[in-house]
């Protein structure tokens, strides 16, 4: 290991280092992984691999976005709370950025919502999110015990949907993993991963996500605030974001179509854009505070909804890196996440039909233009982006 692992990064460093990765980590969370493991194990040796490997582990097991974790996490490692920052802001600010910038222009032409362009957007946004579920699905239900969860949970959120009800899958997908597969027996993670804050700490900060999380609905059905009920929705979807980003999906849909604080057609545009800019996709929630019709909205409302959606996932670190060496060693909680991972494939498979299939696939033409971008994405590889500027330009050329 390298004896620059004992020094201490600057603020400004570790900000240029994530800034660079901001601007040009292509390809979803997966992708971003590898380019955060070349750029601090394999060039910088911040970390070892095994290190690495056991920082990755813990991220996937919280909710939230498993790479932006990890990037603050390193940040964290490497300068403190402010590292954390300086990690989160570089990654994170160029996509937010570019999402407002999409949201200003689409409110400044609104006559471009009803343009062939939106309609290719729309059906990029049914690729993709195929694309999630067969790879999720995949991976997180190999047996028939969690592709009936799967399917159980699609069919419930289709029957009964809503924010709430999702909520409960989740936690009863928990419960499920739990008495299915208590007695299973877990490979144990190798490594250690020491961080900069203390056990006391870490608890404050586990105390501060569930009041926020279980206190803040109650405040805002008491005393009615339309920026609290904003931030009560964006911190509850990033509060149970598991098994993959393109979750957060039918979480932020459930929060902001139904109370008509936009239109579907304006959040699916976004989610489809979102596929096109580098860092994490949970900068999507920027775009949506931005094009909000009801203040707060703009550039502040879109870092306010920034700021909601990603506050859960930041507190969480911050709360159980001091605990991971012995939390990971315990077969409940990799018990539990079994059927956690398994239920949220079941909730985006249920958002791929409704409202994804719904809104983005009308005809023939529509489904040919989609069939096409899966096979890009999920046969050649082919990168986000670039699957969303074909439909795109497919959508305006039949349109």
């Amino acid at each position: 290991m390298n004896s620059d692992l004992d020094q201490r990064s600057s603020f400004l460093q570790i900000l240029r280092i994530f800034l660079r990765l901001g601007l040009t980590s292509f390809g979803g969370p997966v992708a971003h992984l590898g380019y955060l493991r070349d750029e601090f194990v394999v060039r910088r040796k911040w970390l070892s691999e095994s290190t690495y490997a056991d920082l990755v582990a813990l991220c996937q097991f919280l909710p939230g976005p498993a790479s932006s974790q990890v990037g603050f996490s390193i940040g964290l490692s490497r300068g403190g709370l402010k590292g954390g920052l300086a990690a989160w802001l570089g990654f994170t600010m160029p996509s937010a950025l570019l999402m407002i910038a999409f949201g200003y222009g689409l409110t400044a032409f609104s006559d471009a919502l009803h343009g062939g362009w939106l309609r290719g957007l729309k059906i990029a946004a049914v690729a993709v999110v195929a694309q999630a579920v067969w790879g999720m699905a995949t991976q997180l239900c190999p047996d028939r015990t969690r592709a009936s969860l799967a399917v159980a949970a699609a069919a419930t959120v289709l029957a009964w949907p809503s924010a709430m009800i999702q909520v409960l899958i989740i936690v009863g997908g928990g419960l499920m993993g739990l008495l299915l597969y208590h007695s299973r027996s877990y490979t144990p993670i190798m490594g250690h991963l020491s961080v900069p804050t203390s056990t006391r700490s870490g608890l404050i900060y586990l105390v501060f996500f569930f009041i926020l999380l279980l206190l803040l609905p109650v405040v805002v059905r008491l005393a009615p605030s339309h920026i609290l009920g904003v931030f009560n929705g964006f911190y509850r979807a990033g509060s149970l974001v598991f098994g993959g980003g393109h979750v957060v999906l039918p979480l932020l849909q459930a929060e902001v179509v139904p109370p008509g604080w936009l239109s579907l057609d304006a959040f699916l545009a976004g989610y489809g854009a979102a596929q096109a800019v580098p860092g994490p996709l949970f900068t999507f929630a920027a775009f949506l505070g931005t094009v909000m019709g009801s203040w707060p909205n703009g550039w502040l409302g879109g870092m306010l909804c920034l700021f909601a959606v990603f506050l859960p996932s930041i507190l969480l670190v911050l709360g159980v890196l001091p605990f991971w060496e012995a939390l990971r060693k315990k077969p409940a909680a990799q018990s539990a996440l079994q059927g956690t991972n398994a239920v949220v494939v079941g909730i985006l498979l249920a958002a791929l039909y409704d409202p994804v299939w719904l809104t983005g696939i009308h005809n023939r033409a529509d489904f040919t233009i989609g069939l096409g971008a899966f096979g890009l994405l999920v046969f050649w590889r082919a990168p986000s982006w670039l699957v969303v500027i074909l439909s795109a330009t497919a959508g305006t050329l039949v349109g």
